[in-house]
């Protein structure tokens, strides 16, 4: 295992233990799954839910996953064999993510901080229903620009 891999790991693990003990967390988001809501280098704040609260369809949460966490939007959850089950989407992806169940529920956003560290108002990211083929074609467009940006030399 690398350094950089092991360090990845340890933290994650200390987030993980972290929002376990109730605490809010600050990650900084890496990809483009969640614009326009959650921009590239935004920082992210993650609080665990309270005892006995439940997710609801349009927040932003996050889950676990063995190479780190997923912060994407609620769009469905439905009983299945006595269990919850949660169906999450990034805004600007194509499909919906593989169901997830509360135990992999680490916590929801509460704030969003752009990269600069000006606070997001929060109705900029607390839309119950993205325009996803919109945000999708966004992403391309940006994405395209940044590879523009590269081959000139910006």
């Amino acid at each position: 295992m690398t350094s950089d891999r092991f360090s990845h790991t340890v933290l994650r693990d200390i987030g993980f233990m972290l929002l376990d003990e109730g605490k809010t967390i600050r990650v900084r988001a890496d990809g483009m799954s969640m614009h326009p809501s959650i921009k590239s280098g935004s920082v992210i704040f993650i609080e665990p839910y309270e005892p006995g609260a439940k997710p609801r369809p349009g927040e932003i949460i996050a889950w676990k996953r063995d190479m780190g966490i997923v912060v994407h939007r609620l769009v469905n959850a439905y009983m299945q064999k006595m269990q919850m089950h949660y169906i999450t989407r990034g805004d600007s992806c194509m499909g919906n993510d593989n169901p997830i169940v509360f135990e992999q529920i680490a916590g929801k956003v509460v704030r969003i901080e752009y990269p600069e560290g000006k606070p997001v108002p929060a109705n900029k990211y607390a839309v119950i229903r993205p325009n996803y083929r919109l945000n999708r074609i966004l992403v391309r467009i940006i994405s395209q620009i940044y590879r523009v940006k590269r081959v000139i030399g910006l």
